[in-house]
């Protein structure tokens, strides 16, 4: 794996040789970092392998409170990996700090990407919501096999709420932005699922593959350059929708500014993001009950 430069900074984009796939390679991953998720991991694990994900490979950020434990105590050994991931790296030639993410989602895909035929990056705020089937699988198959998906964020905001209500997250907050591809700052952005074996850049939020470059695909099959995916036209949500529990109650993204964030940021440019995020969010709002009528309908509870 070597450092790999083009617009961003290096730090932030990885060029890797893809793993072999295994003979028998099958089913979905998700690879994540997060830290101090005890009061949601178990509603994001139990959700998303409701939807068939096989294996969880979560690297833990410095965790305090009970996470790892909670982890333990819903999934068996078979389908949990693990890693402690918390560090602060510089590199010192450019003066850079190593992007911690983008770093774990490499790790993931070179070590053990080759027992998937997918692998996707998403935070613990983020569920992965079929739309057309009852698994991630099926629903995949509406991009017609391409390696690359990327998926816009659907950004949910307080909901009106002041503390943390009782009861799932994701019963819990069904007022989200209206317009996914909106251009108001830093409410849309994209995550991705992808063909680990295929990978041959690595980033948070756009991935490039050996045979397609920086081309991706959106859920329904429409393949763009990575330039071009911001177009509203390459909008779709017909057989998956990422919906992203941005900020959960008031008293809870008053504590996500406050402690920090995975990324390397300053606090203070950390806290004005964050901030304008939520106002542009809250700004044109609907109520958006996919996700309601998903557990309804397949009888999901937590």
């Amino acid at each position: 794996m070597r450092l790999f430069n083009r617009k961003a900074p290096f730090t932030k984009r990885l060029e890797i040789e893809a793993p072999p796939a295994a003979a028998d390679r099958h089913g979905v991953a998700i690879a994540t970092v997060l830290r101090d998720e005890e009061h949601y991991i178990a509603e994001w694990v139990s959700f998303h392998r409701a939807v068939g994900v096989r294996h969880f490979f979560v690297y833990d950020d410095g965790s305090t409170d009970r996470t790892l434990q909670v982890l333990r105590d819903l999934l068996p050994q078979t389908e949990l990996t693990t890693l402690p991931w918390r560090f602060a790296m510089r590199d010192v030639s450019v003066g850079l700090p190593l992007n911690r993410q983008t770093l774990a989602f490499a790790h993931a895909i070179l070590n053990f990407g080759g027992d998937f035929r997918w692998m996707a990056f998403i935070d613990a705020d983020e569920f992965i919501l079929p739309k057309s089937g009852r698994t991630i699988e099926e629903a995949l198959s509406g991009a017609k096999g391409f390696p690359n998906i990327s998926l816009p964020w659907h950004m949910f905001g307080t909901n009106g709420h002041k503390t943390r209500p009782a009861g799932p997250v994701t019963r819990n907050y069904t007022l989200r932005a209206r317009d996914p591809m909106s251009r108001m700052k830093n409410v849309m952005n994209f995550k991705c699922i992808v063909d680990p074996c295929a990978v041959s850049e690595v980033s948070v939020h756009h991935f490039s593959t050996k045979e397609f470059g920086d081309k991706t695909a959106n859920d329904d099959g429409k393949v763009v350059p990575l330039d071009k995916r911001k177009s509203p036209d390459f909008y779709s949500s017909r057989h998956l929708q990422l919906n992203h529990y941005y900020t959960r109650s008031e008293e809870e993204f008053r504590r996500k500014i406050e402690r920090g964030g995975v990324s390397p940021t300053v606090w203070e440019k950390r806290k004005t993001r964050l901030t304008i995020a939520l106002e542009n969010i809250e700004k044109d709002q609907f109520e958006d009950r996919a996700m309601m009528n998903f557990l309804d309908e397949n009888k999901i509870s937590f």
